[in-house]
């Protein structure tokens, strides 16, 4: 049986970092979330807590908005844009902020969680959020997400378990898209829809 938070805990998981899942609070309530499989210690100094994928379940239980790009995220919560969102536009300088800081912050994830320290392949978190990470990617390397009168980027997932597909408005586009995906760690391949044949990409996390 799945472990149950209690109502405190739960908070605190639901704060954790949306990127990271790093947590904060106090000693004993990530102590007892660590004990409960939630969470764990990072043997690296500041050895901070991060919620362990049993917490991220926990955190990520409600119904999935991946198909749903229109869903608006509650407010002060970075969500990466998939393309297609109503609020979706050219990024004002908060939301460049807001990128910056949560790519950096994936950057940090990378570095915390791989056994060698490296940042230049993705991580744990970016393996089962597959279309958070790669948009995240994306928008973080300038390009832009499609918006209702914006062209851009537009990250859907596939039947393929570890595989997501991005679609741009043009060859140029999509040949950015595939550049910056290569450069933030990821494995692309293009591909041609069989009836429109409209060019896209296959992209997955690389593993080496």
């Amino acid at each position: 049986m799945a472990p149950r938070p209690t109502a405190a805990q739960r908070r605190a998981i639901d704060a954790a970092d949306p990127v990271t899942g790093r947590l904060t609070g106090q000693a004993a309530q990530l102590t007892a979330l660590v004990r409960l499989g939630l969470a764990f210690r990072h043997p690296r100094p500041p050895h901070a807590y991060f919620l362990t994928p049993a917490g991220q379940r926990i955190r990520d239980a409600e119904p999935a908005r991946a198909a749903e790009p229109s869903a608006p995220a509650p407010a002060g919560v970075f969500a990466a844009r998939l393309g297609g969102e109503e609020a979706a536009g050219p990024a004002d300088p908060a939301r460049r902020r807001e990128v910056r800081s949560a790519w950096q912050g994936l950057l940090e994830l990378r570095r915390m969680t791989t056994p060698d320290g490296a940042t230049d392949r993705p991580c744990g978190w970016e393996r089962s959020h597959l279309a958070e990470a790669a948009a995240l990617a994306l928008e973080a390397s300038g390009q832009p997400p499609e918006g209702p009168a914006a062209p851009g980027y537009r990250v859907r997932p596939t039947p393929q378990p570890e595989a997501v597909a991005v679609h741009a408005r043009d060859e140029t586009a999509l040949r950015a898209c595939a550049a910056a995906l290569t450069e933030a760690g990821w494995q692309v391949s293009e591909h041609t829809e069989p009836r429109t044949r409209a060019r896209y990409l296959l992209a997955s996390p690389r593993k080496v």
